[in-house]
């Protein structure tokens, strides 16, 4: 009961803090990046707006587009992304980048991709090794940051990128690529409707400080972090960072690209295997062997009544189905054995029609939800049966070894 009273506290203080960068939408428009401008005018905004107009013009040169006045390249700029800006009196110095909408542009510049094999649903993982230290959604990261910041759209590969707030932090962390548990797994990428994972990695080494970070980066793939290729780029200095981590990513989609045209990006197929016994068999097997009378069905024959009126009168009436309900069910979770164990026992337990994780706390409590034909105090029962020690509560169970 102390269990089931402290477990929301304990997990609101693992998610709390100031975590979490929303994703750019992945759109199909056209994004050419690092368009350099260094303008000037009467006021700080007239030199910008020159700026801007100008970063337009350049970056519709360097899309392939034909000659056009201005104004009809206005008109085909969706947004501009400051990548980095100075703004003084009367000058204005930045790095853009300009994204044209492909409903308008399409007709006169190319890079659709129509056509391209895309790949299923992939969770990104973006992992950083930076001082010694790997983290993913802990904090708010550069990796994360330009992961979150990839306009996507035009890449063969259908990425999942998680906020990284509140439980995202909880459920994918650095340590979970090399998980190997295909139910573990399924868990993860069943929460955020994918179908396998991809794990970009950085590491970062600074040379001394303020001086020059050299990254290392890695593209890995599915539940086995199997290597797909990897590159090494540096950045003169700590505001060279961005910069040279947005590149980062560019390339390493082109290798998930790669990867996808030449059929190495293929969902693994034992992520499918959920490792769940088909309730109505499970319900068989544990009434076989179950030491209770009441779920063993009985060997007695009905007797047979000598006229047809009372044979009819004295059939045995046919048992009324339990009512279907939900609980929650707690259960410690030192590591992903554990986490298997609880699932495979409750899962195989008669009349559960379902369960899955709605909260993975590593080294804590973490909570599932069962879908039960019948009461608590029945579950509570089947469990104690199978070794758990079982706390009951309203609604919801607490279990451990």
């Amino acid at each position: 009961m102390l269990v089931l009273a402290l477990g929301p506290g304990r997990l609101l203080a693992q998610v709390e803090g100031d975590r979490g960068i929303v994703p750019v939408a992945s759109t199909s428009d056209i994004q050419i990046n690092d368009i350099e401008v260094n303008t000037t005018g009467a006021t700080a905004l007239e030199a910008r707006d020159k700026g801007w107009l100008e970063a337009a013009r350049t970056a519709w040169k360097k899309a392939g587009g034909p000659s056009m006045d201005d104004g009809s390249i206005q008109g085909m700029v969706s947004a501009i992304v400051i990548q980095r800006e100075q703004i003084g009196p009367r000058r204005y110095i930045a790095t853009l980048s300009v994204v044209f909408d492909r409903a308008r542009a399409g007709q006169y510049v190319g890079g659709a991709n129509g056509g391209r094999k895309h790949s299923a649903p992939l969770l990104v993982i973006p992992v950083l090794y930076s001082g010694g230290v790997a983290q993913v959604y802990e904090v708010k990261g550069p990796w994360q940051k330009a992961w979150a910041e990839f306009r996507a759209g035009n890449s063969p590969i259908d990425y999942v990128r998680p906020v990284g707030a509140n439980g995202d932090s909880l459920v994918i962390t650095a340590g979970q690529p090399g998980r190997r548990s295909r139910a573990w797994w399924r868990n993860v990428l069943d929460q955020f409707g994918a179908a396998d994972v991809v794990t970009p990695e950085a590491r970062l080494e600074r040379q001394w400080p303020g001086g020059p970070v050299r990254g290392t980066f890695t593209a890995r793939y599915g539940p086995d972090n199997v290597f797909l290729g990897s590159f090494t780029l540096t950045a003169k200095d700590e505001a060279g960072l961005p910069k040279m981590l947005a590149e980062a990513v560019v390339r390493l989609d082109q290798i998930y690209g790669q990867a996808l045209a030449e059929g190495r990006l293929k969902v693994d197929t034992s992520l499918n295997v959920r490792g769940q016994i088909d309730p109505g068999i499970a319900a068989l097997i544990a009434a076989g062997q179950s030491p209770d009378p009441a779920l063993v069905p009985s060997a007695k024959p009905s007797t047979t009544p000598s006229d047809g009126a009372s044979a009819a009168a004295s059939l045995t009436p046919a048992p009324v189905q339990a009512e279907t309900r939900t609980f929650t069910v707690q259960f410690s979770s030192p590591d992903a054995a554990s986490v298997d164990a609880a699932m495979g026992a409750v899962r195989s337990a008669p009349g559960v029609k379902g369960a899955s994780t709605t909260s993975l706390a590593m080294g804590g409590t973490s909570v599932m939800r069962v879908t039960y034909e019948g009461d608590l105090d029945t579950l509570a029962a089947a469990l104690r049966s199978r070794g758990w020690k079982v706390s009951v509560g309203a609604n919801a169970l607490s279990i451990k070894r």
